[in-house]
């Protein structure tokens, strides 16, 4: 009877950081989301790892300082930003973000007044203060 009721509490205890864990990396997601589209790159330093890589849409690895130069040039200037989280799988420290985007990028950036889909992986991993955003992948469905 006691082991059931160690397992039991286990399970709760698990069940309760994932949830908690789980809506910290949506409230990221949404952060990260939010600051791209107003350029805050005050937001992106404290969210992106300094290591930060992302294999982008445009068929290019590249690293957080590129996005840093990218968004100075609005080469990501967006009109719009829809994320859709299908999914968030942790293993340990780490959180796997699948899902879905629909941009409508403005200005200088690529496509400009057009609606692009992709679907995306984002990865984020937690240290000791925070969960920072260490990976990123971007793969374009449509352009209309």
């Amino acid at each position: 009877m006691k082991s059931i009721f160690t397992v039991v509490s286990m399970l709760i205890f698990f069940c309760a950081y994932s949830q908690n864990a789980e809506t910290e990396i949506r409230k990221l997601e949404g952060e990260a989301r939010n600051a791209i589209l107003k350029k805050d790159t005050l937001v992106l330093l404290a969210l992106f790892s300094p290591g930060f890589v992302v294999n982008s849409p445009g068929n290019k690895v590249e690293t957080f300082q590129d996005i840093l130069i990218r968004i100075k040039g609005g080469a990501l200037d967006r009109e719009s930003f829809e994320k859709n989280i299908e999914k968030i799988t942790f293993n340990e420290n780490v959180a796997i973000v699948m899902g879905s985007e629909i941009v409508k990028p403005t200005g200088n950036a690529a496509s400009a007044g057009r609606t692009i889909k992709r679907r995306y992986t984002n990865i984020w991993m937690k240290s000791k203060k925070s969960w920072q955003l260490v990976a990123r992948q971007s793969t374009i469905i449509s352009v209309e």
